[in-house]
């Protein structure tokens, strides 16, 4: 039997800001803070929690398709990478 993690395409990293290890994401499902995602690119794989989510410079619980978040991340992603909500 299959106990790999479901995962659903919630969006993209559309930026990545260096100095404050945050992604700018855009996204095209629904994502809210403790969720669980994962980041996948060409050279980019890794999961972590949703801790804080910011649109316009205000904290927000959740966002939806179209909008532009900006989420901390643990490890660098880049323009054009996958971000997937991990749904167990």
């Amino acid at each position: 039997m299959d106990e790999r993690p479901v995962e659903e395409l919630v969006g993209r990293v559309s930026h990545w800001y260096d100095k404050i290890s945050v992604m700018g994401v855009t996204l095209t499902g629904r994502l809210a803070v403790g969720d669980t995602i994962r980041v996948r690119g060409h050279t980019t794989d890794f999961t972590q929690r949703v801790t804080s989510m910011q649109a316009w410079h205000q904290d927000i619980a959740e966002a939806g398709p179209g909008d532009q978040v900006g989420i901390r991340a643990a490890f660098r992603a880049r323009p054009g990478d996958r971000v997937y909500k991990v749904i167990t």
